[in-house]
């Protein structure tokens, strides 16, 4: 079999949940995932994606499994052809006032929010339905390489976010967001020893939590 018809094959299956509830006159499925739990700084960023039929999308997956460029093209993709799209965030001081899972569930409560069409089922990354949601749903562990509308999501989720932080790297640049993301790189936990956590920094995460120095709230 021929790389071209692998990939074709693999599409076909990440479409087998959306399929299963077309056929049930369910017409707007929708999928739900998120970007930046891990990292050190950022906020979150959660995406909801509309689909009511199969995009023609080579290389749609789980975004931590297509190249940088791809993603980018991907993202711009999908906002054309989908049926709907929704971007939601979860800012520092929620996750610090929060904690991470219930931050990252207002960022996909919200995601879903600013869906310019209403779905009628909800497929969702992880281990978790959605709190509040009144709309059916379902949880999906590794959704992202389950579900085209997750993986979807998952494309501009990680996008959007890359996009914030790329943004912040340039006016803070002492801790190299633009590269990092905000994760703990070798060269960011370095760099918070040598100048403390600036605002962006999540202080109750391992890793920022007890760094001495100075609360740099001025990052340039």
């Amino acid at each position: 079999m021929s790389s071209v018809d692998q990939e074709r094959r693999r599409l076909r299956r990440m479409y087998s949940l959306e399929r299963t509830l077309w056929a049930r006159s369910i017409r707007f499925v929708a999928g739900v995932d998120e970007a930046g739990r891990g990292p050190l700084a950022g906020p979150v960023v959660a995406a909801a994606v509309v689909l009511d039929r199969e995009l023609n999308l080579d290389g749609l997956n789980d975004s931590k499994c297509v190249p940088k460029h791809l993603r980018a093209k991907l993202a711009v993709e999908i906002k054309k052809a989908a049926a709907g799209w929704g971007i939601g965030i979860a800012p520092v001081g929620c996750i610090e006032r929060c904690n991470v899972l219930k931050a990252t569930f207002m960022a996909m409560y919200r995601a879903i929010e600013h869906l310019k069409i209403r779905p009628e089922y909800v497929l969702v990354d992880g281990s978790f339905p959605i709190p509040g949601l009144d709309l059916p749903q379902t949880a999906i562990i590794q959704g992202d390489q389950k579900s085209a509308a997750i993986a979807a999501a998952s494309i501009l989720a990680k996008t959007t976010r890359d996009a914030i932080m790329e943004y912040y790297g340039r006016l803070y640049p002492k801790y190299d967001f633009a590269r990092n993301k905000g994760y703990p790189t070798r060269a960011h936990l370095q760099a918070l020893k040598e100048y403390g956590p600036c605002f962006l920094h999540r202080r109750t995460f391992r890793g920022v939590t007890g760094v001495k120095g100075k609360v740099d709230d001025d990052c340039r």
